[in-house]
């Protein structure tokens, strides 16, 4: 090195890359020195700098190549929804706090503390029951439970805003709404962290969740500086208050159903593999995650009565962990004694009822043991629609078909590890077959 640095025709140039993908580096700064000399020069202008830094504090490190493709669109559509929600927010908490007294002589601390703490125990205890009754199926149905939870706040915060019309009821009123909102509280952080690991490519979940926190609270504070506007213009014009909220609303419910339609989730739920299956039974051919997104449906099925024609429901054909305990003595002995033999090596037993296919899973099945048996309860269910053999056809087309199915979709991407469907009853039964063979 001392000799090097004698020399005097000694150079060495330093450049600084500035990017987290080895794809996307841009050059910040060069260093040339000499043994005589030593000079800097800064590369690009001082806001492309500026704004490159602030991109890395709200998109994941690697992007665009760390993210699924509907990252964007997504976050577009929950920024813009996440804005409605914060500038009605102001809205609302104007005239809750109005209703309970803020502002009034005749208004007591003590009630108004009471008013507040019943609304806040009342929220509590509604997201324990919400997470009791639901907190197995939001895996299963992200994009259904996502634009729910959503819906559910819009009416918590529709309530706060007509509880000062009704002070008899008031309490009531606003117990329900924090009700509303709890559910919305446990939905949304459940399925965000669903989506999270949907969108993570390179095992980054956690990065892209801290991201997420970045850009909701810019969000936030912009929408809070628009809902204070708001209040302030409105403040003393009850319809010009009406007239805000509903079209933030309105704007709010479109851009949630925008969200949720831009996923093309790769997990398989039971629809999705329904409309996988049906597509594969009349193509040979499995679609990719957008097509199949363009089918399912994002709303609960009581509600999506119209949009049926898009998608068929076989899958609410299908009962996946049917408890044994359910099954009466008749249908035992007809149903479930007749079907055991096809399902002697299976880790599962098909018993149609009523044209309904029952899923008993064995207590020693594992994740690919269920995604079988449910794929096997749509064969054997159409079947049953179209008046065939049932059990020994279905059992035939999963011996030839099954694999080839399997392996379609897992060269489209799709995960094929899991059905994301609960099971909470499982069986153990021990088949001895009888000397006269089964029909």
């Amino acid at each position: 090195m001392t000799a090097l640095s004698n020399s005097n025709d000694t150079a060495i140039t330093l450049e600084e890359w500035n990017g987290s993908s080895t794809s996307k580096l841009s050059k910040t700064f060069t260093i040339q020195a000499s043994s005589s000399s030593v000079s800097f020069k800064r590369s690009g202008a001082r806001f492309t700098h500026l704004w490159r830094r602030l991109l890395q504090a709200l998109v994941p490190e690697g992007f665009p190549s760390s993210v699924t493709a509907d990252y964007v669109p997504f976050q577009i559509w929950d920024t813009l929804q996440g804005l409605s929600t914060y500038t009605r927010t102001m809205l609302s908490t104007q005239a809750l706090l109005s209703a309970i007294g803020v502002g009034e002589k005749s208004a007591t601390v003590i009630g108004a503390t009471f008013q507040w703490f019943l609304r806040d125990l009342t929220g509590m205890l509604g997201g324990i029951l919400f997470t009791f009754y639901q907190g197995s199926n939001l895996d299963s149905n992200a994009k259904m439970w996502r634009l729910a939870a959503d819906l559910m706040n819009d009416l918590g915060m529709l309530m706060d805003l007509i509880s000062p019309l009704f002070p008899s009821a008031f309490v009531i009123i606003v117990c329900l709404g924090s009700i509303s909102r709890s559910f919305t509280g446990v939905a949304s952080g459940a399925t965000r962290a669903a989506l999270t690991q949907h969108f993570a490519l390179q095992d980054n979940a956690a990065d892209i969740s801290a991201k997420e926190g970045s850009q909701e609270t810019v969000a936030t504070m912009i929408g809070m500086a628009l809902g204070m506007l708001v209040a302030r213009i409105t403040i003393g014009h009850p319809l010009a208050i009406w007239v805000c909220f509903l079209s933030l609303t309105l704007f709010h419910m479109y851009a949630n159903y925008q969200a949720v339609r831009c996923l093309a989730l790769t997990s398989l739920n039971p629809e999705r593999t329904t409309i996988h299956l049906q597509h594969f039974m009349k193509t040979g051919k499995v679609l990719s995650p957008e097509q199949v997104s363009a089918k399912e449906h994002v709303l609960p099925l009581n509600l999506t009565v119209w949009s049926s024609k898009n998608a068929d429901l076989l899958y609410t054909k299908v009962h996946l962990g049917t408890r044994v305990s359910s099954l009466d003595n008749m249908e035992i002995k007809e149903n479930l004694l007749s079907a055991a033999s096809y399902y002697a090596k299976a880790k599962y037993l098909l018993v149609e009822r009523n044209g309904t296919v029952n899923v008993i899973v064995h207590k020693d099945s594992n994740a690919a043991d269920v995604l079988k048996s449910f794929v096997h309860a749509l064969i054997l269910a159409t079947n049953v629609s179209e008046s065939k053999s049932s059990h020994s056809d279905s059992q035939m087309w999963i011996d030839k078909h099954y694999n080839v199915f399997i392996y379609k979709l897992k060269s489209l991407g799709w995960k094929t590890e899991r059905l994301l469907s609960p099971i909470i009853w499982r069986a153990n039964w021990i088949y001895k077959a009888s000397e006269k063979k089964a029909d």
